[in-house]
C-alpha cells in the first residue's frame, strides 16, 4: 500500500476487535494512515459458533454485510470468534477475513483449550463470554481480555491474541505480486 489514507471498515463494535484490526493494519502498513469506522452487521450463524466452519462463515458473512454497508470503503474487516470440540476437549479460535478492492485475506488465531466447566457452560447454550464471566467472575471479558487474558494472567489478551491473526490476514494484501498474479 502507498502512503495514502485507507478508509476502515471494521465489522463490530467490539472494542477488541477494532484494535487488534487497527494495530494489525499499522503493523503491516506503517507507511499507510487508517481512518476507521465500526458497524455492528450480523453474523448470519449462532451467536456462538460451534465450529471451525461456521466461525470462518460467520467472519466472511460479517465482511459481506459490512462490505454492503459501505460500498465506497477501502477495506473491510470482519472478526468472529467460535470453538470446536477437539478430542474431547474444547478448542477455542478467531477467524479474520480482510478486503480490500482486489482480493481476500484469511487466518485463524492461535487455538487454546478450555477448562471443562466453561465447556460445560457452553455445550449448554452459553456463550463463551458469558461462560468466561460465570466461570471466572468476571464483567464483559469478551471486550476485555477474553478467556485467553484470564487463563495466561494477561500475558497474551484476546487483542494481541486477534491482532496477530490480522496481521496473517494481511499477508496476501501486502505481497499482491504473489498472490494476484502467480507465476509458475
Amino acid at each position: 500500500m502507498e502512503h495514502k489514507t485507507y478508509n476502515v471498515i471494521i465489522a463490530s463494535k467490539n472494542p477488541v476487535k477494532i484494535n487488534a484490526a487497527l494495530d494489525g493494519l499499522q503493523r503491516m502498513f506503517p507507511e499507510a494512515e487508517f481512518m476507521p469506522e465500526s458497524v455492528s452487521v450480523p453474523s448470519g450463524v449462532a451467536d456462538q459458533p460451534m465450529t471451525e466452519l461456521e466461525t470462518l462463515q460467520g467472519a466472511l458473512n460479517r465482511l459481506a454485510n459490512a462490505r454492503e454497508v459501505h460500498p465506497e470503503a477501502d477495506i473491510w474487516i470482519g472478526i468472529e470468534g467460535g470453538v470446536e470440540v477437539i478430542g474431547g476437549e474444547l478448542a477455542t479460535f478467531a477467524w479474520v477475513v480482510v478486503q480490500d478492492k482486489e482480493q481476500l485475506g484469511k487466518a485463524r488465531s492461535g487455538t487454546f483449550f478450555l477448562p471443562q466447566q466453561v465447556r460445560e457452560l457452553v455445550e449448554q447454550g452459553v456463550e463463551l463470554g458469558e461462560a468466561n464471566d460465570r466461570i471466572f467472575s468476571y464483567s464483559n471479558s469478551k471486550q476485555k481480555g477474553g478467556a485467553i487474558g484470564i487463563l495466561t494472567h494477561n500475558v497474551v489478551d484476546r487483542r494481541e491474541l486477534y491482532e496477530q491473526a490480522v496481521v496473517l490476514a494481511l499477508v496476501p494484501l501486502r505481497n499482491k505480486e504473489l498472490y494476484l498474479n502467480p507465476q509458475p
